[in-house]
C-alpha cells in the first residue's frame, strides 16, 4: 500500500513539528515547510527518517507568496506524485499595545497568517480536487473565537479569517476533499514558554484543565482528523481548549 503524503507548513518547530512526528507515526511521508531556518526544517527531516524510516523532504518556501507555493507544489508533486493531506499551520505574532502597532506589521500578520492558508488551499486543494481525494486541515485559534487579546490583535483577526476560509473551501472542493479548522487554546511551545510567569499563571487558572496543551495533544487530534476513521466530519472548527 502507498503510503499517504502530508504537507505541513510551518513546521520546523512547536506544533507543526509536534504533527510532522504524530504523522510519521501513522507512516505518512513527510513535506517539512518554513520560510526561514533551514538548519531547523534540514534537522526535522533527518530526525523524521531515522526515527520512523519515512520519506521526508524539507521545501524552504514562503506560503504567502503565490509563486513560492507553485514551485512548491512542483517539488512535491515530482518527488511523490501525489498529496493526501495539507495542515496549514504557517503564522506569525508579535504581541504589543494597539497604540505601538505600525500598519506594516499588521499588514505582514495578516498577509502570511491568511494569504498562506489561501493560497496553499488554492493550488493543493485543486489538485487533491482533480485526484478526487484528500484532507486539509486549517490551524486557526481560540483568539478567533472566544478568546480575545489586544496586543494580538492581528494575530486575532488573521485566525477569525481562517475559520472563514475553512468554510468556503470546504464548499468549494465538496464532495472529494475534507477541509476542517482546529482552534486550539494555550499550547506549551518554546515561544509560549517566554511568556511572562504573571500572564502564564493567570491564564492557567481560566482554563479547566489548568494548564497548557501539550503540542502532542493537539497533534493527536490533528492525527484523528487525517485519519481514514474521521469519515465524515467536513467544514468543521474544532475548539481544543481544555475548557476556557
Amino acid at each position: 500500500m502507498d503510503k499517504k503524503v502530508a504537507i505541513i507548513t510551518g513546521s520546523r518547530r512547536g506544533l507543526g513539528e509536534a504533527a510532522a512526528y504524530r504523522l510519521a507515526r501513522q507512516n505518512y511521508d513527510i513535506v517539512v515547510n518554513d520560510r526561514v531556518g533551514k538548519e531547523e526544517v534540514d534537522k526535522v527531516v533527518e530526525n523524521l527518517q531515522e526515527k520512523y524510516h519515512v520519506n521526508a523532504i524539507g521545501v524552504m518556501a514562503d506560503v504567502s507568496k503565490e509563486e513560492e507555493v507553485q514551485k512548491l507544489l512542483s517539488v512535491v508533486k515530482e518527488r511523490f506524485n501525489k498529496i493526501d493531506l495539507l495542515i496549514n499551520n504557517a503564522a506569525i505574532v508579535e504581541d504589543m499595545e494597539i497604540a505601538d502597532r505600525k500598519t506594516e506589521l499588521f499588514n505582514e500578520t495578516i498577509i502570511n497568517n491568511i494569504t498562506s492558508t489561501y493560497l496553499m488551499s488554492k493550488y493543493i486543494g485543486k489538485e487533491m480536487f482533480d485526484h478526487k481525494g484528500g484532507k486539509i486541515i486549517n490551524i486557526s485559534s481560540t483568539n478567533g473565537i472566544n478568546s480575545f487579546f489586544p496586543t494580538s490583535i492581528d494575530y486575532d483577526a488573521s485566525k477569525a479569517a481562517i475559520i472563514s476560509l475553512t468554510h468556503n473551501f470546504a464548499l468549494e472542493y465538496a464532495p472529494y476533499v475534507m477541509v476542517n479548522s482546529i482552534a486550539p487554546g494555550w499550547i506549551n511551545t518554546d515561544m509560549n514558554k517566554q511568556l511572562p510567569k504573571k500572564l502564564i499563571a493567570e491564564e492557567n487558572e481560566k482554563i479547566y484543565l489548568k494548564r497548557f496543551a501539550e503540542p502532542f495533544e493537539i497533534a493527536n487530534f490533528i492525527c484523528f482528523l487525517a485519519s481514514d476513521e474521521c469519515s465524515y466530519l467536513n467544514g468543521e472548527v474544532i475548539k481544543l481548549d481544555g475548557g476556557y
